[in-house]
């Protein structure tokens, strides 16, 4: 705990200044050091933390102190205490879940961004802020060649299309979700009690959030469906089986009214069709969202822009450059075909708020296109990102890491205790190790289980697993942005080494090739 000695004099009531000019630069100074000193040193730091619960409830204060801490104690504390629990997102040696990029554009945006601190929630609290938004969230649509429709500067006098910036996917969704809810009860002319008919779809890759906003959107659980999808498939939402849930659900007198569309599950980065999708839908009435959270990213490269053909069809897709664009958390992308299908729900009008450009109807008040009011300034790294970078270089870093995992997929290959178990499109590979002789699926998952625990106990990398097609499988994502092939190269180095010492160095064949 912090000795008593580094507490500064009480100061009086008139002395505090929280935004000294001289302090300020001095703590980013010290800040900016600090955080020099972290990246050069994660890759040594272990990847998971192995502290156990309420550890840090025993290294810090229990109360806070009445006064003023000097900055180097809180440093010193948070390299003590705080470091050693922070799983880190940032090591080269993060393979788990799907990456959560960051870039030196990003981090001085997200500074400057603070430092400017406007609550943009309409036009007129901070223009720039609301203009760039639209800007950027242009850009991006014409590089993942979304159609005109999306964009807040079509040419078209009848097109109401634009979009926004959220936190994550979780709230896309469930926005989208509450103009579905509202354009299926005004179709089907029920009351607010006609809610419990309504019907929403995604398949059984569909990510959690989609229940999730579900429930929170008032969905009836029961009505929420998870179309079961096949190996055959490779795991993406078939229309047939789609078209057979809906009409199932339209003969019982229900209303579908939204579905989910995925590109890039995050089990196995399946890609559901969202054209043929959306021709299903449309013969219901029913909103398609393009949930391409993780994939999106991949799609500003022109060689994988196929997977979102049939965009033009949906009302909306969404993805989040933190997750793979060098942007940091957190930022997700929303384009909607019709901004008045989401401000007519979310909307607030409240008489404190009212001015003349938003009553004009010449501008956009981003506060009605999201669940809460006060949002920050996301654009501006988002900006930064694409300017300090340039196209050509953000679409380097996506290639670059897909051949890092295609790397790693010919590695396993090669070795024959280990299969590939779905394809692998993107930068993330599925993995595990083979069922042996008249051993089962019972031995695999218990072993591979095995094998992921050895490998995350080690400290050296963290992966992470997911059950597909009921099958217990180890997921490779590859995108850390401080990754580089010998931490690839290293990281299947060790897994082979565990997998020696759970089967036995003796049972390897790999040796011998």
């Amino acid at each position: 705990m912090g000795s008593l000695d580094e507490n500064l004099p009480l100061p009086s009531i008139h002395g505090f200044k929280p935004l000294d000019l001289g302090d300020l630069r001095e703590q980013v100074h010290q800040t900016v050091d600090f955080i020099m000193d972290y990246y050069k040193n994660v890759e040594s730091f272990p990847v998971l933390p192995s502290v156990q619960p309420g550890y840090l409830r025993g290294l810090l204060p229990a109360t806070p102190s009445d006064k003023p801490t000097t900055f180097d104690a809180i440093l010193r504390d948070l390299r003590r205490a705080i470091l050693p629990g922070l799983t880190h997102w940032t090591s080269p040696n993060f393979f788990a879940y799907f990456p959560a990029t960051l870039s030196s554009a990003a981090l001085a945006g997200d500074l400057l961004a603070s430092a400017f601190n406007p609550v943009a929630f309409n036009w007129l609290s901070s223009p720039a802020a609301t203009e760039l938004e639209s800007l950027v969230l242009d850009w991006l649509a014409h590089l993942l060649r979304l159609p005109s429709r999306f964009l807040s500067s079509s040419a078209s006098t009848a097109a109401h299309g634009g979009g926004v910036l959220h936190t994550t996917t979780s709230e896309a969704i469930l926005c989208t979700l509450v103009a579905a809810r509202e354009a299926a009860l005004r179709r089907c002319g029920g009351g607010a009690a006609a809610i419990s008919r309504l019907v929403a779809y995604g398949s059984d890759q569909t990510h959690s959030t989609f229940f999730k906003a579900c429930r929170i959107a008032g969905f009836d659980p029961a009505h929420v469906r998870s179309v079961p999808t096949r190996s055959e498939s490779e795991f993406s939402l078939e229309p047939a089986s789609l078209r057979a849930a809906m009409a199932a659900d339209a003969a019982a007198g229900l209303v579908p009214a939204y579905v989910c569309a995925t590109v890039g599950t995050t089990s196995s980065t399946a890609v559901d069709p969202v054209g043929p999708i959306s021709e299903v839908a449309a013969e219901f009435g029913a909103w398609v969202h393009v949930d391409a959270a993780y994939a999106g990213s991949a799609c500003v490269c022109p060689e994988f822009r196929q997977y979102l053909d049939g965009v033009e069809r949906a009302d909306s897709v969404s993805f989040s450059p933190h997750k793979w664009l060098l942007a940091c958390l957190d930022c997700t992308c929303l384009w909607v075909r019709d901004t008045r299908l989401l401000t007519g729900p979310l909307g607030t009008d409240p008489e404190y708020l009212k001015n003349g450009p938003s009553e004009s109807g010449s501008v956009v008040d981003l506060k009605d296109l999201q669940v809460g009011v006060g949002r920050r300034f996301r654009a501006l790294k988002l900006w930064m990102v694409i300017r300090t970078y340039g196209v050509a270089n953000l679409r380097a870093h996506i290639r670059s890491d897909v051949q890092m995992a295609q790397g790693f997929e010919r590695m396993v290959r090669l070795d024959p205790r280990f299969e590939v178990v779905v394809p692998r499109r993107f930068a993330l590979v599925c993995f595990r190790l083979r069922p042996r002789g008249e051993m089962g699926e019972a031995w695999a998952d218990k072993e591979n289980r095995r094998l992921l625990e050895m490998i995350n106990e080690s400290g050296r990398v963290y992966i992470t697993h997911t059950v597909v097609g009921g099958k217990y499988v180890l997921r490779f994502a590859v995108g850390s942005t401080l990754t580089e092939e010998r931490h690839v190269a290293g990281a299947w180095e060790l897994i082979t080494k565990k997998a020696d010492e759970l089967l036995g160095a003796e049972n390897n064949p790999a040796r011998n090739i």
